[in-house]
């Protein structure tokens, strides 16, 4: 496993466009997504147009109902400090 190197970071994104992929990927609307977790769906689109902050409850309930763990939607570009150097 010494040859492995991890893929270069080719975009940045943002906490609404990770929550909105995973979304997509999932192939749930934004109406579906409300109903699965109680917020509303003008929130949930609030999200992620990043006119509203996630946060770490909100967080918790979208990964729940997104099947994911809640660091992939609340730190989407987040890398370990030794990485950012590379």
């Amino acid at each position: 496993m010494s040859d492995f190197q991890p893929a270069k970071k080719r975009i940045d994104v943002s906490v609404g466009e990770s929550v909105r992929t995973i979304r997509e990927l999932q192939e749930l609307s934004q109406n579906e997504l409300a109903l699965l977790t109680g917020i509303s769906q003008s929130t949930i689109s609030a999200i992620e147009n990043d006119r509203v902050r996630l946060g770490v409850e909100r967080a918790k309930v979208l990964a729940i109902a997104l099947k994911c763990h809640p660091g992939v939607l609340a730190f989407p570009g987040w890398r370990l400090p030794a990485e950012q150097a590379a």
